[in-house]
C-alpha cells in the first residue's frame, strides 16, 4: 500500500494546479525555512538581451561574454540551474518562446539583436537543495499551494522532464563521497558486507569516476561527464559499457536515501522500504521521491582492453561495416565487450580479453576500416576505468547547447541470430536511416548481456534482459528553427522510431535519461 499511496501522492503533488499563486509571503516563509536558498531564475542567456520576459533589461557584456564561452560546454551548463543540456528543454517550442544562443557560433550576435528573452518551460523560482530539510520544506510549501514543482540534478533529462513547473528542486549541491571497504545496508545482516561508493545526488560521473579510482575500485556510470549518477541514470536503469558483464545501475544500488512524497526521510534497500526499493530501480527518476544519496556496490579497480576504430565514411563503405558489427556483436557480447559503435566507428571496451585474444576478436573491424579513406585502428591495453575515461570520452560524449531530439530503441537477441530475416533486416534498417534521412544510428553495446541476473528483482524493462544492443539516434535544430521545421524534425524521429517497433515490437525503449538528472 505504501507503494501505490506514494505514487498516487506524486501524481497529486505534481499536476494539481493551485487556486491562486503563492504569494510574496508565502514565498519568504519558504525562503527563510531553507536557509535563503530559495532564488528567482533567468534564463541562460538572458544577460545578452535588452528585453527579458516583456521587460526592458541592460545586456551585461561581461555576463554574456561568460555565457558564450560556455554554452557548449557540458560543466558549464551543469553548474547553471536555468541551463539543460538539450536546450529545446528551457524553451516553450509550441510558441517559440525562447533564449537561445546560436550553437554553432554562439558569439553571434544577430542572436540576441532585435530579439526578445522569454522565460520559456525553466521554473522561476528554484531552491539550491543542501539538506533532507529543504526538500520536506519545499513539499510542505507544495502541498499548501497546490503548485506545479520539478526535480533537477545536472540538466542531462534528454525528454525535458526535469523543466516544468512553478518551483524546482536543484539537488545539484548534494555533492557528498564516500567509500566503505565494508559498507553495510541499515537493517542488514552483520556479516553481510560490500566494498561500496556512496554517492549523493548531484555528483557528475566525472567526479565519482575519480574518486572511485583513487580508493582503487571500479563505479558503473553513464557515458559523459556530467551525467549525476545517483538520479535519473539509475532510477532510469542506468546503462554503462560495463554492463554486459557487471549489470545496469539498477542491479549495482545497494541502498537510497530519499525523502518521498508524503513528506518522510526514508531509507530504502533490501531491509527496509523493499518495494519502494524495488520502484525506484527502474521506474524513472521523480517517480516516488526525492533522492538524496546512493550507494553502489563497487568492483575492484580494473584494466581494460580498448578497441578504437574509425575511418571516413562515404556513400558505399557504411553498409558493409553495419554489416560487419551486426554479424560479429553476439560473438563480442559473449566475449564480455561493451561500447558505442556507428556506421564508421567504434569505441569498444573488454575486462576479460587478454591483448591477444582482443586483437584477435575486432581484427574484422579493424582490417575493413584500414581499408577505407582515413582508416585508423588502436587495440591497447588501458590500465583503468578512469584512464579510459579520461582519455576517450571527453571527445566522444554527446554534444550539449544544441537542440537535439532523440528517440530509442532495444534490440533483442533473435535478430543477430537469423541471417535473412534477422541480420539483414537489421542493416537494412540502419542503411535506411542514413540513406532516407540522413541519420546515423548510434549503436550502444551496453546490455546485460552476461550478467546473472535475478528475475524480478528490479522494475526496470524485461526488455533490457533481452537484449543486445541499444540503438539511439537524433536529429538537431538550429536554434533559431522555426515551428514547421521543429514539426518536421519530430516527424523523422516518430517516423525511425516507426521502423523500429516494427522490427522489434516485442522490445522496448530506454528512458534517454530521465528526470531528475
Amino acid at each position: 500500500m505504501l507503494l501505490l499511496s506514494l505514487a498516487v501522492h506524486s501524481l497529486f503533488l505534481s499536476t494539481v494546479s493551485a487556486s491562486r499563486p503563492p504569494t510574496d509571503k508565502q514565498w519568504a516563509k519558504l525562503s527563510k525555512a531553507v536557509g535563503g536558498r530559495l532564488y528567482t531564475s533567468l534564463p541562460l542567456a538572458a544577460s545578452c538581451f535588452s528585453k527579458v520576459n516583456g521587460q526592458l533589461s541592460t545586456p551585461n557584456a561581461t555576463e554574456c561574454a561568460l555565457v558564450q564561452q560556455g554554452y557548449t560546454q557540458p560543466d558549464s551548463r551543469f553548474n547553471d540551474y536555468s541551463a539543460h543540456m538539450m536546450p529545446q528543454w528551457e524553451t516553450c517550442q509550441t510558441t517559440l518562446q525562447r533564449c537561445l544562443l546560436n550553437s554553432d557560433n554562439p558569439s553571434d550576435s544577430a542572436a540576441w539583436e532585435d530579439h526578445e528573452c522569454w522565460q520559456g518551460a525553466i521554473a522561476p523560482r528554484y531552491i539550491d537543495v543542501r539538506s533532507a530539510n529543504d526538500v520536506l520544506q519545499a513539499l510542505k510549501f507544495v502541498k499548501e499551494t497546490g503548485i506545479r514543482f520539478s526535480i533537477k540534478a545536472s540538466g542531462h533529462d534528454y525528454k525535458g522532464r526535469s523543466s516544468f513547473g512553478s518551483l524546482s528542486l536543484w539537488t545539484k549541491n548534494l555533492n557528498s563521497l564516500s567509500y566503505a571497504a565494508a559498507f553495510e545496508p541499515e537493517g542488514g545482516k552483520r556479516d553481510e558486507t560490500y566494498s561500496a561508493v556512496t554517492i549523493g545526488a548531484g555528483v557528475p560521473t566525472e567526479d565519482i569516476y575519480a574518486f572511485a579510482d583513487q580508493n582503487n575500485v571500479t563505479v558503473l556510470g553513464g557515458y559523459a561527464s556530467t551525467i549525476a549518477g545517483a538520479g535519473g541514470w539509475v532510477q532510469a536503469g542506468g546503462h554503462s559499457i560495463l554492463s554486459p558483464i557487471y549489470g545496469l545501475g539498477v542491479d549495482r544500488v545497494l541502498q537510497f536515501k530519499l525523502v518521498t512524497f508524503d513528506g518522510v526521510l526514508r531509507t530504502a534497500n533490501r531491509y527496509q522500504n523493499q518495494k519502494l526499493f524495488w520502484a525506484l530501480r527502474g521506474g524513472g527518476g521523480s517517480t516516488f521521491g526525492v533522492v538524496l544519496e546512493a550507494t553502489f556496490l563497487a568492483e575492484p579497480r580494473m584494466s581494460l582492453r580498448v578497441a578504437s576504430i574509425s575511418f571516413t565514411p562515404t556513400a558505399n563503405n557504411t553498409h558493409d561495416f553495419l554489416q560487419i558489427l551486426v554479424n560479429n556483436s553476439y560473438k563480442w557480447g559473449q566475449e564480455g565487450w561493451g561500447g558505442h559503435m556507428g556506421p564508421a566507428s567504434l569505441i569498444n571496451v573488454n575486462p576479460l580479453l587478454t591483448l591477444e585474444q582482443a586483437n584477435a576478436s575486432v581484427h574484422p573491424a579493424v582490417e575493413y576500416a584500414l581499408g577505407q579513406p582515413g582508416g585508423k585502428a588502436v587495440v591497447e591495453d588501458i590500465p583503468s576505468w578512469q584512464a579510459f575515461f579520461t582519455k576517450y570520452v571527453p571527445s566522444a560524449q554527446a554534444s550539449v547547447g544544441v537542440q537535439t531530439i532523440l528517440g530509442s530503441r532495444l534490440i533483442p537477441i533473435h535478430p543477430f541470430f537469423t541471417e535473412n530475416t534477422g541480420k539483414k533486416a537489421l542493416v537494412n534498417l540502419m542503411s535506411k536511416m542514413i540513406s532516407t534521412y540522413a541519420v546515423n544510428p548510434y549503436i550502444i553495446q551496453g546490455t546485460p548481456f552476461l550478467y546473472n541476473y535475478t528475475e524480478g528483482s528490479t522494475s526496470v524493462t524485461p526488455a533490457w534482459r533481452k537484449s543486445l544492443w541499444q540503438i539511439g539516434f537524433h536529429e538537431n535544430m538550429v536554434y533559431n528553427a522555426t515551428l514547421q521545421t521543429m514539426y518536421s524534425q519530430y516527424e523523422i524521429v516518430n517516423n525511425i522510431t516507426a521502423w523500429m517497433r516494427e522490427l522489434a515490437p516485442e522490445s522496448g525503449a530506454y528512458f534517454v535519461l530521465s528526470a531528475y538528472m
